[in-house]
């Protein structure tokens, strides 16, 4: 990942355990994560240079409609207008007042102070747009509210330009924030994948697959490995548990078969049942001895981990992978280490010089 975004790509990573701080921050990258002191904060209604379009109105509606309707809850044709109705409306407000900064906070005043008027003028029926309803259901949202955080920010706006992005759902899992955020997730890269020309898009979903799964997140996914690449675009998928990809009919149908490059580590925990595995990959006899032979006969004086290394099945290779001491504290996951390294990117003003000061050392000790 780090040598697609220095290689000009965009890269959006779906996360759980905070795997990519260390990279993100090497990489001034956005860093979208869940805490009491500082929660998770996106603005949907904040456009910069772009423009109001289908696509922009389709998913805001989408996100919308998500906050006000239950899952088993189905929305008229008249709802749906109305509220198409009142982003338009509200855009064009914000155009004859410079002063207003676009965020939820914002169009939920639009909605109460003007277009509520609006409609009563007009005469039209609760039955066909409950605004009072919509209105109260979303006040939570609103400033004062208990998620009023979560649709206001006013940093890290930009996320069409911004080549690295990380969304760290760890502590929202399984919170009812969780689907407003996948839903955000899937605004974000969809809107680079169909705007950003000429310029390859990366999207890699890590452990946090498992937990969208759960949440009808499994749709997008399909959706995301069968149309991917005709918009110059990658989608990874990341797992540690191969009982995962065997039990897990959406990986088998849409991601294993639009899967021409498939990466394994070591397996030799699952030597005794990787037929099954081989099965599902639809791997040779010859690649299944290569990916059983992985950290087999490594040379001890050598720091380095071997991978398996697949492409649409015509070139198969084991290779061996090293990385710089610089890389390894970028990359490691170990919490101690982690801290360390945060800790030397705080005494030394950045985390770059604060890994290349802590890998002097290491190199010395």
């Amino acid at each position: 990942m780090r040598t697609y975004v220095e290689q000009g790509s965009h890269v959006v990573i779906v996360d759980v355990g905070h795997s990519y701080k260390g990279i993100c921050d090497l990489l001034d990258g956005y860093y979208f994560t869940y805490s009491e002191q500082n929660p998770i904060e996106f603005n949907p209604f904040y456009l910069g240079d772009d423009i109001l379009d289908i696509e922009k109105k389709e998913s805001i509606k989408t996100l919308l409609l998500s906050l006000w309707k239950k899952d088993d809850e189905n929305y008229s044709r008249a709802e749906y207008v109305s509220l198409s109705n009142a982003l338009q409306s509200y855009f064009d407000h914000l155009k004859l007042h410079a002063e207003l900064f676009p965020c939820f906070d914002t169009f939920y005043e639009y909605l109460r102070d003007k277009f509520l008027p609006l409609l009563r003028e007009e005469g039209v029926k609760e039955k066909d747009f409950d605004i009072d309803n919509f209105l109260y259901v979303l006040r939570p949202y609103y400033h004062g509210g208990e998620f009023d955080y979560l649709l206001n920010a006013r940093k890290n706006l930009d996320l069409l330009h911004q080549p690295m992005i990380v969304f760290e759902l760890d502590n929202i899992k399984d919170s009812q924030l969780f689907p407003t955020v996948t839903i955000i997730i899937m605004e974000v890269f969809i809107n680079k994948m169909r705007k950003l020309k000429g310029i390859r898009k990366v999207i890699l979903i890590e452990e946090a697959w498992k937990a969208l799964m759960r949440n009808g997140f499994s749709e997008y996914i399909k959706y995301l490995f069968k149309t991917v690449r005709k918009f110059f675009g990658e989608a990874i998928v990341v797992t540690q548990d191969v009982e995962d990809i065997i039990s897990s009919s959406i990986v088998k149908q849409a991601i294993v078969n639009n899967s021409d490059c498939k990466i394994l580590l070591d397996q030799s925990k699952h030597v005794n049942k990787f037929d099954s595995i081989q099965e599902l990959l639809g791997l040779t006899d010859k690649e299944k001895s290569l990916i059983l032979s992985i950290n087999r006969a490594n040379d001890p004086k050598l720091k380095y981990k071997e991978v398996f290394i697949s492409l649409g099945g015509q070139l198969s290779k084991v290779y061996r992978t090293e990385v710089s001491p610089e890389e390894y504290l970028a990359y490691t996951t170990e919490e101690r280490e982690k801290m360390h390294v945060q800790a030397y990117a705080k005494k030394y003003g950045s985390i770059r010089l604060g890994i290349a000061m802590l890998a002097r050392e290491m190199r010395t000790a």
